[in-house]
């Protein structure tokens, strides 16, 4: 795997400091593990759905944290009491700590645990002030304070 330095982009961009933040997290090995599997959907313009395959764990060994613009999902499993002599073992029920990066503005909702899936939702608010506003056109000659 190739690693970039990012450190010229600090130097000269000011405010991009998030991207490249974002770039570097993407690049680590601890961001692109495949335990637990999930997926990432759109249900409209402001609505998203994380739905996470958890199965194995039930609602006392899982933590979900959102402080800032990150999300944590961790699951911890109990020291096992008794031991157990797998000819296969297919379900993984391994510990896990996922985290996602959120944009701005958008806040975890609520999360349920159904049939071995965690289901989070998000939504993005757009504050009023950073919402497009329509400018109106007056026709003749604008109008100074200092003017009048």
């Amino acid at each position: 795997m190739r690693n970039y330095d990012l450190t010229p982009l600090y130097r000269s961009a000011i405010g991009f400091d998030r991207f490249a933040q974002l770039a570097e997290h993407a690049a680590s090995k601890k961001a692109n593990s495949g335990y637990p599997p999930y997926n990432i959907e759109l249900i409209d313009e402001n609505h998203y759905r994380i739905t996470m395959a958890v199965a194995g764990f039930n609602m006392n060994e899982l933590d979900i944290t959102n402080e800032g613009d990150k999300l944590l999902i961790k699951g911890t499993k109990p020291e096992a009491s008794t031991e157990r002599n797998y000819l296969y073992q297919g379900i993984a029920e391994r510990e896990f700590e996922r985290t996602f990066q959120l944009a701005d503005h958008v806040k975890v909702v609520g999360a349920n645990l159904e049939n071995g899936l965690l289901d989070i939702d998000l939504e993005r608010e757009i504050p009023e002030a950073l919402k497009p506003r329509k400018i109106a056109i007056n026709q003749g000659k604008i109008v100074n304070s200092s003017e009048k």
